[in-house]
């Protein structure tokens, strides 16, 4: 493995995480006031529901084969083309709201390009800083992530509320072309390491063969695997749980809107709190211990929610905000584990292909929830979740994850390292 090339791009990954971070900011803030205008226009849940469906299909139905063309292609042009048809729908969508002429159909339309955007553009970013900073670094950078993500909606929801009250639509969404040049100019200048793709292309012409090759090499690849179906069967469990917390506040604990923003915001907080130790500390000497410690964190902040008293406040409170934290911790600590494992020219394939199974559970998990709550009670999701946690981290224990391996084959020297 060439240990040169993340110390020589280090400087500069600093450069494009910082861009693409202000970025994320200014992208959900107008995320937010487009479901707010699709809100207060339709007043329909079903036009909600179509546009989360928008958002969620293209990293689950298309993430495998995106991640095949990222292993392939340049990844610097994928980030620069996928921000670049983020911006440049988006000013069109502006534009149709200054002529008074946008409709629902047009806002789908942006919808679904920028969601199509960020499933190249995320798997491209993610697999070049395994490239770009050394080994050692691979889990403060996750934790850096998942304070990004956790941090940011936390930003942007009263940011997107001013932005709704001070401006038009047409505005706002300059707001969103603005931020994507925030991320395209740094990427214009810095030159981002690219694995060598010939082999790929030579031993593969076509992308499905691709995509079957990177499902062969997880399957090949127990640790990995194991990692995956482990997070993938907690996700199954968890997301009703979280799905139905408004249920949850209003059916066990008696409370109102109030108390399930304080939740939420504890949730979001918890994420931030949790993503700022990983990237502080840098977890456990060996990876698995760090995942190993939040999957029980975590499991044990969802039993508390499904055992926790009816009158209780204070409870539910810490244990939102435990799980915000641990979810952090172990999403930072599994895609570090994979950073460090799995070889350069496959990332793009096994990110997006975890992507996909993970986003494949929620519609899979969510059709279950209102069926099993009736039958059982909301507090089984909380319950299941739990005991799932404490299986998984169970299970891992005695099938432990390697945490680095001694050698991969990666050749920054390629045709496509060119800036």
């Amino acid at each position: 493995m060439n240990q040169q090339a993340p110390k020589q791009f280090a400087d500069k990954f600093w450069l494009l995480w910082g861009s693409q971070a202000a970025s994320l900011t200014g992208s959900f803030a107008v995320q937010f006031a487009i479901i707010w205008w699709l809100t207060s226009t339709t007043g329909s849940a079903t036009i909600l529901a179509s546009a989360t469906l928008i958002g969620l299909l293209p990293q689950v139905v298309l993430g495998p084969f995106i991640g095949a063309l990222v292993d392939r292609w340049n990844r610097k042009r994928v980030m620069l083309a996928a921000d670049s048809v983020i911006a440049l729908a988006s000013a069109w969508l502006a534009w149709m709201f200054f002529v008074d002429a946008a409709s629902i159909v047009h806002v789908f339309i942006v919808l679904g390009i920028r969601a199509v955007g960020g499933a190249f553009h995320g798997p491209a970013m993610l697999a070049s800083t395994s490239l770009m900073v050394p080994e050692k670094h691979y889990v403060r950078i996750q934790g850096l992530n998942q304070a990004l993500q956790n941090g940011s909606p936390l930003l942007a929801a009263p940011l997107g509320a001013l932005l709704v009250s001070w401006l038009p639509m047409s505005s706002i969404l300059m707001i969103d072309v603005a931020t994507a040049l925030i991320a395209i100019i740094p990427l214009l200048f810095v030159k981002v390491p690219q694995p060598d793709a010939r082999p790929i292309i030579a031993a593969h012409p076509s992308v499905l063969a691709d995509v079957a090759e990177g499902i062969r090499y997880l399957r090949a690849h127990r640790e990995q695997t194991y990692l995956v179906i482990g997070a993938t069967f907690v996700n199954f469990c968890l997301v009703p749980a979280f799905a139905l917390l408004p249920l949850y506040v209003l059916e066990v604990l008696s409370g109102g809107a109030w108390y399930l923003s304080i939740l939420q915001l504890l949730f979001g907080v918890g994420g931030v709190a949790g993503g700022s130790l990983l990237a502080s500390w840098g977890g456990f000497e060996r990876g698995v211990h760090t995942v190993l410690a939040a999957f029980t964190c975590l499991g044990a902040a969802a039993l508390c929610m499904g055992i926790a008293p009816a009158d209780s406040n204070w409870i539910p409170a810490a244990s939102m905000f435990l799980v915000g934290a641990a979810a952090a911790m172990l999403n930072g600590a599994i895609m570090a584990i994979l950073q460090s494992q799995v070889a350069a020219n496959y990332q793009g394939r096994l990110f997006t292909l975890l992507a996909s199974l993970a986003g494949a559970m929620t519609p899979l998990s969510l059709l279950l929830a209102a069926p099993v709550a009736e039958s059982f009670g909301i507090r089984f999701w909380y319950l299941a979740g739990g005991v799932s946690c404490l299986l998984v981290a169970g299970l891992a224990a005695f099938c432990p994850v390697k945490t680095r391996v001694p050698e991969r084959t990666i050749d920054l020297a390629g045709p496509d390292s060119a800036p």
